[in-house]
């Protein structure tokens, strides 16, 4: 049985991302939609659909829009703007799904985001969009322009009395500023850090206002939702995670890509969809969910690719972006590798994950290398568990899922390391002393 298509039904057609096309196939019918129903009935209409944040965390949409509070006011009674703000910061290694939204289906993004903004009350927006899209930032900014001359943003809107403006704003390509309340510091021109929560954006969120955050995959399949009902796009998911999603597969497959399918979909039909693994070789690990989620092994991939399911595998759906490895790729190396990436794009904030990622980053370049001990695999565990859980976002955990994962499923390959029985010269150009010294720091 074929998946139904929401996001992906046209994207190979010329001309996709234009207005014209998204008009001429029903676009912006759901705004019009929305202003005939109301705010309440658009938040109860996502809350059936069972609608989960797609851009990791996988928390209720419609739940999250009525967190917004209805009329805020200031210390002196003035009323308080409110502010939706798209997560378009599309850093997470593995994960590519967002850049083929705004390039291919743009509208779709700007209708959901006006239809949330009707809902919450909002009276500004902006795409967070991350600084090395230069072609879907420019798209992006064409498509709000067409928008805006027909009518659908602006000053009242399709007649409603109500006035929406929508910005395009780039990041500087960082890493953390995928974080919600990091983007919001870099959004206002501070350095991009994590916020300590409470207060959540919903309270206190850009430039001290209310604001609404969410991923660009779940504002563009807010359109669907009106137009077919929430119940219909829950149908297409499962108990608890309604709908389609894009997932990403990369790695040693054999047709890496964007898939668009239900969440019942199991990561073994994920990956067959995909081709297989490349050459017919048989598959030794999988990341389920981007970079940050913890490894699953071949025995482990009969599960459903949605959020419940993931997590209680012990790992996580996170972007939806499938990572394959073959029986060919040394984990400690693809590990190694991973923490090189994190270690640099630690904000540093927090001393756990600051210097935790870059003794884990050191110990496993001493590993790889084959000059590591009995004991750095015991460290390592130690250093992960004063690291999880112990800072104030989520990014410390990000770098140690993997990591334990990696260390436990695949232990036998460490301990190949660490016995001297493989010593890949991979790292010639760099070596263990002078990677010790470069940011004179201790030796672990």
């Amino acid at each position: 049985m074929m998946e139904e298509k929401i996001l992906t039904k046209h994207i190979n057609t010329l001309n996709c991302h234009t207005l014209d096309f998204y008009l001429a196939n029903g676009g912006y019918n759901s705004l019009k939609k929305a202003f005939e129903i109301g705010s309440d009935a658009i938040i109860e209409e996502v809350k059936k659909s069972n609608l989960r944040g797609r851009g990791g965390a996988g928390f209720p949409t419609g739940m999250k829009w009525s967190f917004m509070p209805k009329n805020p006011v200031d210390a002196k009674g003035n009323p308080k703007p409110k502010y939706l703000v798209c997560n378009a910061d599309e850093g997470e290694p593995g994960t590519f799904k967002d850049r083929l939204i705004m390039s291919k289906n743009p509208h779709s993004l700007i209708e959901g985001m006006v239809i949330a903004a009707k809902a919450v009350g909002a009276c500004r927006g902006y795409i967070y969009i991350r600084g090395e899209f230069f072609k879907e930032a420019r798209i992006l900014q064409s498509a709000i322009d067409d928008a805006r001359k027909k009518g659908f943003l602006g000053k009242d809107i399709l007649g409603s009395k109500m006035d929406f403006e929508l910005f395009v704003y780039r990041g500087a390509g960082a890493y953390i500023c995928g974080e919600e309340s990091a983007l919001l510091n870099s959004l206002e021109g501070k350095r991009g850090e994590p916020r300590l929560k409470p207060p959540f954006p919903a309270q206190v969120g850009a430039f001290g206002m209310p604001t609404c955050v969410n991923n660009v995959e779940t504002f563009a399949v807010v359109p669907y939702i009106l137009e077919h009902g929430g119940p219909k796009f829950a149908s297409l998911g499962t108990e608890k995670s309604g709908g389609t999603r894009l997932f990403c597969v990369s790695g040693q497959v054999e047709r890496p890509g964007i898939y668009e399918l239900s969440m019942r979909t199991t990561l073994r039909e994920l990956i067959d969809i995909a081709g297989g693994v490349r050459g017919g070789k048989k598959l030794k690990a999988v990341i389920p969910g981007g970079a940050s989620a913890p490894m699953l092994t071949a025995t482990e991939i009969d599960i459903p690719m949605c959020f419940d399911a993931m997590m209680k595998a012990g790992t996580m759906a996170g972007s939806g972006g499938a990572i394959v490895m073959s029986e060919d790729v040394c984990i400690v190396e693809a590990t190694s590798i991973l923490l090189r990436f994190y270690e640099h794009e630690s904000c540093g904030q927090c001393s756990q994950c600051r210097e935790g990622s870059h003794w884990l980053a050191r110990m496993f370049v001493r590993i790889e290398a084959g000059k590591g001990t009995h004991k750095d695999l015991e460290m390592i565990e130690r250093i992960c568990s004063n690291m999880a859980g112990q800072t104030i976002c989520a990014f410390a955990d990000a770098v140690t899922g993997p990591v334990l994962s990696a260390v436990r499923k695949f232990r036998s390959e460490f301990e190949d390391h660490v016995r001297q029985r493989r010593c890949p010269q991979k790292i010639a150009s760099r070596t263990i002393d002078a990677m010790e010294i470069d940011r004179g720091r201790a030796h672990v």
